[in-house]
């Protein structure tokens, strides 16, 4: 365990985090998943929603949390949220960045359903120098149905391995061994950071490790690989890659598959950029906030203004 995560366990005050939630008009979705981080078993961390331009269901759906919530272990809820231009999850990010007030920066999909151990398995795993990077469990369009309908007596996030064994063999989610939990040891450490199978669902990088390479890069527009760019940056700043697997685990709501026109252009540009030595975004983090961003404090330190 590093010695920030032994720090924690001895009871002196948390680690600051920033919990950052992207999401696009999926209401019911991210309600799942703020419900989830209202429970966590520790405290000192802000949850900033990254808003890529949803309607005002979104901003009605963070409020009722909040005030179904009114004990929940974030001690601030946040929405940021830009115009609905397209897919840009690189900018919603930043814009979320800009709004945050953490020294850790955890990065959490609004279909990305955590366990109550999220935030306090991501701040043990934290080690300067390094990024964490985790996985995600896939569930079937069954499952997903009747979580977010409520038909189930418990939720997704309160289960326990022996019911997502069930699952497993019912085929209602794709794995369940990663589910197992392993603490921090040296075996996470990757000896050289691949840009492939990077998942920004579940990414946790310190606050001034992402500023140094100014954030997501905001020219990755549409579906696909801004955040195989931001690691790769981040590796040649300096940065290692450590393992979040049989730790830090979510559970990914089914959804249609996004459109992924841009894909193919988008992994060019990463590969281009694999020979580039290019560090810093060519437009990120710097750039906000801006005159179209808007920052709502909903819960916590500021609730109310703007």
């Amino acid at each position: 365990m590093s010695a920030i995560g032994d720090r924690a366990g001895a009871g002196a005050r948390a680690m600051p985090v920033s919990v950052v939630v992207t999401t696009y008009n999926r209401p019911d979705a991210l309600g799942a998943v703020l419900a989830a981080l209202a429970e966590q078993d520790e405290g000192d961390f802000e949850v900033v929603v990254a808003d890529d331009g949803s309607t005002s269901a979104t901003a009605e759906a963070i409020a009722s949390i909040a005030r179904a919530a009114p004990r929940a272990r974030w001690s601030r809820l946040v929405h940021a949220w830009q115009p609905d231009a397209g897919f840009r999850a690189a900018a919603a990010r930043n814009v979320a960045v800009a709004a945050s007030r953490g020294d850790y920066l955890v990065f959490l999909d609004g279909d990305c359903v955590p366990r109550p151990d999220f935030v306090s398995r991501h701040r043990r795993l934290a080690e300067p120098g390094w990024m964490v990077t985790g996985s995600r469990v896939l569930l079937s369009a069954g499952l997903t149905e009747r979580a977010l309908a409520g038909r189930d007596a418990v939720p997704l996030h309160r289960r326990g391995l022996g019911w997502w064994l069930g699952r497993r063999l019912a085929r209602d989610a794709n794995k369940v061994v990663p589910l197992i939990r392993v603490g921090d040891a040296s075996l996470r450490h990757y000896r050289r950071v691949a840009w492939r199978r990077i998942k920004s669902c579940n990414l946790a990088v310190w606050r001034r490790d992402f500023v140094a390479v100014d954030g997501f890069d905001e020219r990755f527009v549409g579906w696909g690989h801004e955040d195989a760019d931001l690691v790769l940056r981040l590796a040649r700043s300096g940065v290692r890659r450590k393992g979040g697997a049989f730790s830090t685990e979510v559970f990914h709501l089914w959804h249609p598959e996004n459109p992924r026109a841009l894909e193919q252009e988008n992994r060019r540009r990463v590969e281009a950029r694999v020979a580039s030595g290019v560090v810093r975004a060519e437009l990120g983090l710097s750039s906000h906030p801006g005159p179209e961003d808007r920052i709502a404090v909903v819960a916590g330190d500021g609730a109310g203004g703007a």
